[in-house]
């Protein structure tokens, strides 16, 4: 005989059915606070650890998500990937994370190996949904969570800041200390998720303050810190008298004040930068980076939570876009204050 304790075991020790206990297990609902912590004592005395197997035949679940993210070699990511996994976690998930690449190359590949893992739902991390990828998730039938993204098609709920007012935000922010030779270091042109809504911001936040939005004040990067580097170069390149630029990542605001300390000009007193994100290289960066926050743990967190409650009820989520706010710190200067003297 067996000495490793079965679900009847924990439900005799806690004098509850089995029922009761496979909903506690289960997180679904119909107990009082008081069964539970019975029964989640009778499971750490007996040292119960479920069957996942036998739980996934029971009730098709594997108590597995797959996340996919376009590079897991960002800050940006690795703060995402913690909020997910905290309440994966914390609800007896297990996480499957796929590194997609940045153009989304090996994405029907692991959409393809995590049907056959039957995962039971997923998580987009800054990606759109072409017509290829519909395609295997509807054959999937699983639910899908968007971060830091977003779909006109409502079985697709998403978890985002307001990209086009945050980068307008950002942009006021500048024009307020009184600048008005703003550029902006961008992502990727072709980039309809955070690169296109952000320059929309930017732009339509210097026409309100009577400033042309011009083409030749806008380079392009990828949000990494080499191509704010060769951004920053290039906008030097063309002459501009800038006093101030607004980058679309922390990572090219880094690499533009870089780029900016090797021309000779001195942040925030020849040059004003603001980034976006809010990353830990905001802080560790000299002098510490201005920034547009945004709450990615939270926005992780969140959108594991949506996804759950889809996999759990069949409900379909809300979408929800969560704040951003400006982090001030020391690479912004206020020209007013120079201009009135």
């Amino acid at each position: 005989m067996s000495d490793i304790p079965t679900i009847r075991d924990v439900a005799r020790r806690a004098d509850v059915s089995v029922a009761t206990v496979s909903r506690i297990l289960n997180g679904l609902s119909g107990y009082s606070d008081k069964t539970k912590q019975k029964v989640l004592a009778a499971i750490e005395e007996m040292g119960y650890r479920p069957n996942a197997i036998a739980r996934s035949l029971n009730n098709r679940r594997t108590h597995t998500i797959g996340v996919l993210f376009p590079a897991l070699n960002s800050e940006f990511s690795s703060a995402l990937l913690h909020g997910i996994e905290d309440y994966a976690h914390r609800r007896q998930y297990s996480v499957l994370v796929c590194n997609t690449d940045v153009d989304g190359r090996r994405t029907m590949n692991y959409l393809k190996v995590l049907r056959e893992k039957q995962v039971d739902g997923l998580i987009f991390v800054s990606e759109v949904l072409t017509d290829a990828y519909r395609t295997e998730l509807a054959a999937m039938n699983i639910p899908v969570v968007l971060v830091a993204s977003s779909d006109d098609d409502p079985r697709y709920p998403h978890v985002k800041v307001d990209d086009r007012q945050a980068a307008y935000d950002a942009t006021s922010y500048l024009i307020g200390k009184g600048h008005r030779r703003i550029a902006m270091i961008s992502g990727t042109a072709d980039d309809p998720i955070a690169s296109r809504p952000r320059i929309e911001g930017y732009e339509q936040a210097l026409l309100d303050h009577g400033v042309a939005a011009l083409p030749e004040w806008i380079a392009y990067g990828d949000f990494f810190y080499e191509s704010g580097t060769l951004a920053m170069e290039a906008l030097l390149k063309r002459g501009l008298d800038l006093t101030a630029v607004f980058a679309a990542s922390d990572e090219m605001a880094a690499g533009a004040m870089h780029a900016a300390a090797r021309a000779g000009l001195r942040v925030p007193e020849d040059l004003s930068i603001i980034g976006y994100d809010d990353i830990r290289l905001a802080m560790m960066v000299h002098p510490p980076l201005t920034t547009v926050h945004q709450p990615l743990r939270e926005m992780g967190q969140e959108a594991a939570a949506k996804l759950l409650l889809m996999a759990e009820s069949a409900q379909t989520a809300r979408s929800l876009i969560v704040p951003h706010r400006i982090m001030e710190r020391q690479t912004v200067r206020d020209i007013n204050e120079i201009n009135s003297t």
